[in-house]
């Protein structure tokens, strides 16, 4: 059976986040939010595997890690090192201090699972004993540099028995000559030898660039002085370990250098398998997407090109010719019949002749707003409020003798083209005041409300409104819910406004009940654009 994950952290948030990454995978947590609790838990249970914050209050990571590498129960466990920061002094210091990885706690989750999945093959044991070379990535390499036959002889002997395969050299010279051909994982040398001494065989490894493989260095020496320990780090040792016949501190050394190697080699091929990984994703998400985008695409097209084809033979055929007829029969009465027509019915014709021209321009520009959206829209400020009171003015002057309660409140702004969006409030307040003839009292009213965020406006009546069920055909070209003889139309109208609020970059719809009046609603939400009121 596995042995648990302990993780010692002290923001309740961060924990509760790790244990269920964790848990998912299948490993048992246990949580202590000090490092005084953890010790008092090690005590009791021994762990698969430690991970802890660096920053922790009161006893800080780094001396956890110390205390559990002093105590030989406990020495052998695997620690990962989680801190706020990215690599830097604290990963040394918690390097340093025992840690076997560090990590920062902003890593992506699979990088921390795969950390800790190989961290976890280093504890196949709960025992203190240490696991041989299982708990590494492959067979370690090691060479070992001293001018003492009897030393040497002792040391390859006790490494040979923890499963390293050991290379004995009897000075710096020789030593080098074999790191110049072979690739080993950890060099030992002595420090004091005839000859080349150790600090100058650290000296040259530091400074071989052609290396087959990056090495970690053991400085080994009988009186470990100040001066020897800063000679030796300086020097480029990546270690310090005085000699004894007891050779647990120098395995204890190595296999923590060792650790730090081969978790290094480990991070560098898991960064460039997942950056594969992720470029073939990445690859494979943008042909996808492609692939959907361009059938999206084109079935909108065909879409539109249906929608077009089908306006534009209505603008042709149904509209053009009696407006020309309108337009014509009202010049030839001006031309041919004015002496015989008071000044009252020649403002009357030419009022005729300029709706006809101004129906025939506006024919025209909705005709181009057809074409996929391709004309320019010319974005402006505008003043819905004064634009619908305008609408509602034309309405009342063209029919005198009803009698609506129209409500529009002030100081409604938006930016988008003014010409599209009176064309808009035209539809929608013209279809409310048809739609409540046979009311009343007919109410209707233009507005904005905010949902989700975004300016949603809204013109409202208490008229005959129409059987949802038939929605999704409202805003199609020539779709009508009400009989010609009862409400007269040509049907476009709906699908002009919803043309041209799809070309803002909103979204328009309706709700209604028969007999129960209707509300339409729409948004404007053009990318960098704002609604306000």
């Amino acid at each position: 059976m596995t042995s648990p994950i302990m993780i010692v952290e002290d923001s309740e948030t961060q924990a509760l986040k790790l244990q269920h990454l964790l848990e998912q995978e299948g490993w048992d947590v246990v949580r202590a939010s000090t490092a005084e609790a953890a010790l008092e838990e090690l005590n009791r249970h021994r762990p698969g595997l430690i991970i802890a914050d660096y920053h922790l209050p009161g006893i800080r990571g780094d001396e956890l890690c110390r205390r559990i590498r002093m105590n030989a129960a406990t020495r052998n466990i695997p620690i990962l090192m989680l801190t706020v920061e990215e690599a830097g002094e604290s990963e040394r210091v918690g390097l340093d201090s025992g840690a076997d990885d560090y990590l920062a706690k902003a890593v992506a989750p699979e990088i921390l699972l795969l950390r800790v999945r190989a961290l976890m093959r280093d504890s196949s044991s709960p025992s203190s004993t240490p696991a041989p070379q299982e708990s590494y990535f492959r067979r370690a390499r090691l060479l070992a540099i001293d001018d003492s036959p009897t030393y040497l002889e002792n040391l390859a002997g006790n490494l040979a028995d923890e499963g390293y395969e050991v290379t004995k050299t009897a000075g710096g010279e020789e030593g080098l000559e074999r790191m110049s051909r072979e690739a080993f994982d950890c060099v030992m040398v002595d420090l004091i030898m005839p000859g080349m001494d150790g600090i100058e065989v650290c000296r040259r490894i530091s400074q071989t660039k052609q290396l087959p493989a990056p090495v970690m260095i053991i400085m080994l020496t009988s009186s470990e002085t100040k001066e020897d320990v800063t000679r030796g780090l300086e020097a480029g040792a990546d270690d310090f370990v005085a000699k004894s016949s007891d050779m647990t501190v120098l395995k204890a050394r190595i296999r923590a250098l060792l650790r730090r190697k081969f978790f290094q080699e480990e991070n560098r091929r898991i960064a460039e398998e997942l950056k594969d990984k992720e470029l073939e994703a990445t690859e494979a998400r943008a042909a996808r997407d492609l692939s959907e985008t361009r059938a999206s695409l084109v079935e909108e097209l065909e879409r539109k090109n249906k929608e077009l084809e089908a306006f534009s033979y209505s603008v042709s055929h149904d509209l053009r010719a009696p407006l020309r007829s309108i337009d014509g029969f009202s010049q030839a009465l001006l031309e041919e019949y004015a002496s015989n027509l008071d000044p009252k019915a020649q403002e009357y014709l030419h009022r005729v002749r300029a709706a006809a021209q101004r129906m025939g321009e506006l024919i025209d520009d909705l005709l181009q707003l057809s074409k996929v959206g391709r004309a320019e829209l010319r974005r402006e400020r505008v003043d819905l409020s004064a634009l619908a009171r305008k609408v509602a003015a034309a309405l009342q002057e063209a029919a005198p003798d009803r009698r609506v309660q129209v409500v529009i409140p002030d100081r409604v702004v938006v930016e988008a083209d003014s010409r599209l969006l009176q064309v808009v409030l035209e539809n929608l307040l013209g279809n409310a005041w048809k739609f409540t003839k046979n009311v009343a009292e007919p109410v209707i009213e233009f507005g904005v409300t905010q949902k989700d965020g975004a300016a949603t406006y809204f013109v409202r009546d208490n008229g005959a409104g129409f059987d949802m069920a038939y929605v999704e055909k409202l805003f199609r070209p020539f779709q009508r819910l009400h009989p010609e003889s009862k409400f007269p139309g040509t049907g476009i109208g709906l699908a002009t406004v919803h043309r041209i609020v799809e070309r803002h970059g909103g979204r328009v719809w309706a709700e209604s009940a028969v007999e129960g009046g209707a509300t339409f609603q729409w948004t404007l939400q053009a990318p960098g654009l704002r609604s306000r009121t």
